[in-house]
């Protein structure tokens, strides 16, 4: 009876190390998918293209501030009074030929004269007077304003130098390219039409970029490699053949 006793024993124990195995086992392959269902999603945002090498949202590369929510159409009732407000000096100063000059002096006349009028006529329509604040700049934002042009302007004379001592042959090109546009463009609107559709455009592109970015984004990978195989033939059919030696030798 003993004897029968352990062995029933011990063939308990032995199930009991089956199961814990087979629960230990289960774990470690739940475990394991659950780790390849972590890596694979962002594994699979690794090898998404985002144009211009994009790895913030638009919304980061904008700025992340007030701006960057006008562009992005955050609040609709502030972007479209910019757009708007935008669109009636184009209109002042293009359609109607609206010189500056004259509309602030015009808009300063009617706004002092208004103020002088209230200002001297409130005893005889017993109203208090305008409260009219003072108005004193800040000398911190102008500063911060002008470190950040500074530094970009910095940044362009590097640009510029780079281009001009011949190190950047592709940035050379495509600056000529980019002047020749511009000269195109100039010769077929002024310099307000211009800035007008400027504006335009970074009101418009970016938020149709933001909701169709997944359209957008293969579409430009394709024109990418297109544009990659065409410079690669150019290279190696007119660049490759200019000789960069001499001309670095007669430059020294």
């Amino acid at each position: 009876m003993a004897e029968h006793s352990e062995s029933a024993g011990s063939a308990v124990e032995s199930m009991i190390e089956k199961i814990s195995e087979k629960i230990h086992a289960n774990d470690s392959s739940s475990s394991d998918s659950d780790d390849d269902k972590s890596v694979s999603p962002s594994s699979v945002k690794a090898k998404i293209y985002r144009i211009f090498g994009r790895e913030k949202p638009v919304h980061k590369v904008l700025g992340g501030g007030k701006p960057a929510d006008v562009f992005l159409w955050r609040n609709k009732k502030i972007s479209a009074s910019v757009l708007g407000g935008a669109t009636a000096i184009w209109v002042f100063f293009e359609l109607l030929e609206y010189h500056l000059l004259t509309l602030v002096c015009h808009v300063l006349i009617l706004t002092l004269a208004m103020l002088f009028l209230w200002s001297n006529a409130h005893t005889f329509i017993n109203k208090t007077p305008p409260r009219i604040p003072e108005v004193h700049l800040p000398e911190e934002p102008f500063l911060q304003v002008a470190a950040a042009l500074r530094i970009e302007i910095n940044r362009g004379f590097v640009v510029l130098h780079d281009i001009v001592t011949g190190r950047d042959l592709k940035k050379f090109l495509i600056v000529i390219a980019g002047f020749w546009v511009l000269s195109i463009v100039g010769s077929c609107c002024n310099f307000l039409t211009l800035f007008y559709i400027s504006f335009v455009l970074l009101h418009t592109l970016p938020v149709l970029y933001e909701k169709y970015e997944d359209k957008v984004d293969p579409f430009a990978e394709k024109a990418m490699i297109e544009i990659k195989k065409q410079y690669a033939v150019f290279d190696a059919k007119v660049l490759s053949k200019i000789p960069k030696g001499s001309l670095k030798g007669k430059l020294a």
